[in-house]
């Protein structure tokens, strides 16, 4: 027999923790959204690095952030529905925090007033992050091919 309550497309979907559909749609916006704002911050903090004025242990801590950050090629795949974004949300801000405290102000000021303008007109990408991500993921299996060899060939 079939249900003779009709269907309202108006109605917000529950999910099984009982939130509507559309706040967790908000939510995932939201979180791309702050992931936008990372990376235009990764941006500021790439020009710090090249600024004179930055001291060298800051430099070395952007230069880490910003190849992650911009690499073509994510530890975690964006297209993954929430862990695609956790390696964005966790593990960047943490770094950009810490290299924020690093770098003095009025550089980090300018900085940022230029990483806007860029950003405004095109992304960037670095082709070179992307490539030590694919040396990872590929020294990674060649960890789990070995392990695999020993633990069912002995």
């Amino acid at each position: 027999m079939e249900s003779t309550r009709p269907f309202t497309p108006c109605q917000p979907l529950t999910i099984h923790v009982g939130r509507p559909f559309n706040y967790d749609m908000a939510l995932l916006a939201e979180l791309k959204q702050r992931a936008r704002h990372l990376k235009a911050e990764t941006f500021a903090l790439y020009l710090a690095a090249r600024d004179p004025r930055t001291p060298w242990y800051a430099k070395l801590i952007v230069a880490g952030i910003v190849a992650y950050a911009f690499s073509p090629i994510d530890l975690i795949a964006d297209f993954e529905p929430v862990l695609g974004y956790l390696d964005h949300l966790i593990l960047i801000p943490m770094g950009i925090t810490l290299a924020i405290k690093l770098i003095p102000d009025s550089v980090l000021a300018e900085c940022r007033t230029r990483a806007q303008e860029t950003m405004q007109n095109g992304k960037p990408a670095s082709r070179v992050a992307g490539a030590v991500i694919v040396v990872i993921w590929l020294v990674l299996a060649a960890l789990c091919i070995v392990w695999a060899y020993d633990a069912f060939m002995m």
